[in-house]
């Protein structure tokens, strides 16, 4: 793992992606629940095939979450890793920021009922609620942003999603699609030259992902539950729009704030809607698809963790070497996106 600067001298003035202070990836950490849910299962009671999910998703299999655990119980073991790996006891970190829209309940807080779990007794909770599939992105330049005040040193950043529970089980437009799993960051000051370089957030309102019922706008009530209100509702051909668009173009404006062509990216980790979109996006670029991690066709969608699942495989993997030039991006309902670039050590 990338060495923690515990003293980082500031650049003078603005330096990269804005940032004063250099901040970067200290430990990653991941959790998938036990519970493997393969194509063929889910044949049986939706109108569907495993060759129509393979062929459109890419997926042959994705992890649903045991009764009994919620979202809050992946985010602690996803973080947990995350510290041990970073070397940074929970006790010194500065904030939690978990970035999900399957949150434990409306309140309380989330991250706050995570850094309680993980003994971070000096943090302070932060959570990301309606960033979507971006949050792990929104999350990290959010923590980022926090690094340069001068009294903080290290933030966790959780992406997890727990989107079996929002997913109609009679809805072969969303349910074949998602999966559950947290993955999270430790980031900390590193090295000039290192960590965040450059990057690019924007967003378009668009209803063609929601969950219409549950808000101030449609309170739940027996109707909003009988019609199926409380689930996430999608337009498949809209997300494919939006995504093999806004993806690309994000990560060419970053790439060009740093300096840098997409072929100098070594690692490119993308949200994981959909293996066709991941490959699409790298076709796009002109870059070769093995550049891309994928982990959609084991866990699905995992929503605000999808970036966090490539990232750490890839830690683990060794595949990571000081000095590698990597880009995480991804697209979330709202529509909102965002892309880092990053470089490693």
């Amino acid at each position: 793992m990338p060495e923690v600067i515990e003293n980082a001298v500031p650049s003078p003035g603005l330096s990269q992606g804005g940032l004063r202070i250099p901040v970067g990836i200290a430990g990653t950490g991941m959790y998938v629940p036990s519970q493997v849910v393969r194509n063929s299962d889910l044949v049986k009671t939706l109108d569907t095939t495993d060759e129509w999910i393979r062929t459109r998703t890419g997926i042959q299999e994705r992890r649903w979450l045991e009764p009994g655990l919620t979202t809050s119980d992946m985010c602690t073991a996803a973080g947990r890793q995350a510290l041990e790996n970073s070397g940074v006891a929970a006790e010194d970190i500065d904030a939690v920021i978990v970035a999900t829209f399957t949150y434990d309940q409306p309140l309380p807080s989330t991250a706050l009922i995570v850094k309680e779990a993980l003994g971070a007794s000096r943090a302070f909770p932060l959570d990301l609620s309606q960033a979507a599939c971006a949050g792990g992105a929104y999350g990290m330049l959010v923590a980022a942003h926090l690094l340069q005040n001068d009294s903080l040193r290290h933030v966790l950043v959780i992406g997890a999603e727990c989107l079996s529970r929002v997913t109609d089980p009679a809805d072969r437009a969303t349910r074949v699609f998602f999966g559950d799993a947290a993955g999270a960051v430790v980031m900390s000051r590193t090295s000039p030259g290192h960590g965040i370089l450059s990057w690019d957030l924007d967003a378009s309102l668009s209803h063609a992902v929601e969950i219409r019922a549950g808000g101030a706008s449609l309170p739940t009530t027996p109707v909003t539950a009988a019609e199926g209100g409380q689930y996430l509702r999608m337009d498949g051909r809209a997300v494919w729009v939006e995504a093999t668009k806004r993806l690309p173009e994000s990560i060419r404006v970053t790439l060009g704030r740093a300096g840098l062509r997409a072929d100098d990216i070594v690692h490119y980790v993308l949200h994981q809607a959909n293996l066709n979109i991941v490959r699409e996006v790298m076709d796009v670029l002109g870059v070769e698809r093995s550049r891309a991690g994928v982990t959609v066709d084991r866990y699905g969608n995992t929503g605000a963790a999808t970036v966090f699942t490539v990232l750490h495989e890839a830690m683990e993997r060794g595949e990571v070497t000081d000095g590698d030039l990597m880009i995480i991006s991804g697209i979330g309902a709202g529509f909102v996106w965002g892309t880092l670039c990053l470089r490693a050590g």
